[in-house]
C-alpha cells in the first residue's frame, strides 16, 4: 500500500464525504515541475525527494498522466519552476526558497536565454519530451517563483479553454502541487490530485509526503493513483 492509498483508506475510516469528481471536456491535466533537478538522482534535489519519488513510482506515475492526457484527448497544461539571474537578487526567501537559490535549482539566465538549457536541472526528465513537444495538446505555462501559480498565467490559459476541473499531479508534493491545489480550489476550479503522481522530501522528522497525502485527501474534490485514475477513464471510454 503507497502512501496514497493510506490516505484514502484513513479517509475511509474517518468515513469523510466523498465529493466525486466527473471527468469531461471541461478537464485539464495539470503537471507541475516535471523537471530534472527533482526527478532524476542527478538533479540537485534529489538527496531531499528521492526516497518518496522511489517509493511513489513517481517519475513512472507522471508519465502515465502524459499518456493519458494523450490517449483520452485531455489538454495537459505544464507550470514549471525557473530562476533567473534577476531571481537570486531578492532581499528576502523562506527556507525552502533559500535552499533552493543556494543549490541553483531550476536556474537559468534569463528569460530569453537559453543557454545551457538542454539537459540542465531546469530541463525536462528526458522521457517525458515527446509528450510536452506535442503543442497541440500540451501547453507550457509561465513559471511560477514561489510555489503557487498566483505569479504566473496558468489560471488564465485554464479559464482561455474554458476549462473548470483540474487533475492535478507533479513535483514537489507538499510544495509546489499542494499550492498549487489550494489556489486552483479558491479560483473556482473543481481538483481531483494523483497522490502517486507527486513526491515530496523526506528529512528526519519532516515527512512531507505524509503531509501532502493528507492534505489531498482532506481538500479535493478526489485522489486518485494513477492506475484508478486510468481504470476511471477506461471505464469512461467503455460506456461512452
Amino acid at each position: 500500500m503507497n502512501s496514497t492509498e493510506k490516505a484514502l483508506q484513513g479517509k475511509k475510516e474517518a468515513q469523510l464525504p466523498i465529493s466525486g469528481f466527473e471527468i469531461d471536456k471541461d478537464t485539464a491535466i495539470v503537471i507541475i515541475d516535471p523537471q530534472n533537478d527533482f526527478l532524476s538522482p542527478q538533479g540537485v534535489a534529489w538527496g531531499a525527494v528521492g526516497e518518496s519519488v522511489v517509493e511513489n513510482n513517481t517519475v513512472e506515475n507522471i508519465e502515465t498522466l502524459f499518456r493519458l492526457g494523450d490517449e483520452y484527448n485531455i489538454h495537459v497544461f505544464v507550470s514549471p519552476h525557473y530562476y533567473y539571474e534577476h531571481d537570486h537578487k531578492w532581499r528576502f526567501e523562506g527556507t525552502l526558497e533559500r535552499l533552493m537559490h543556494n543549490i541553483k535549482m531550476f536556474d537559468r539566465g534569463d528569460q530569453l536565454n537559453v543557454a545551457g538549457f538542454e539537459g540542465s536541472g531546469a530541463d525536462w526528465l528526458p522521457r517525458y519530451k515527446k509528450y510536452i513537444g506535442n503543442k497541440e495538446k500540451v501547453t507550457v505555462v509561465s513559471p511560477h517563483k514561489v510555489f503557487g501559480p498566483e505569479n504566473n498565467d496558468l489560471v488564465l490559459q485554464l479559464r482561455k479553454q474554458k476549462i473548470i476541473k483540474i487533475i492535478l499531479g507533479g513535483m514537489s508534493g507538499n510544495l509546489c502541487v499542494e499550492s498549487h491545489m489550494r489556489e486552483l480550489l479558491e479560483c473556482g476550479f473543481e481538483v481531483a490530485v494523483v497522490g502517486d503522481a507527486t513526491g515530496s522530501a523526506k528529512l528526519p522528522h519532516l515527512d512531507g509526503d505524509q503531509a501532502a497525502q493528507t492534505n489531498y485527501v482532506l481538500m479535493a474534490s478526489e485522489v486518485y493513483t494513477a492506475a484508478q485514475l486510468e481504470r476511471v477513464l477506461e471505464a469512461q471510454k467503455q460506456t461512452a
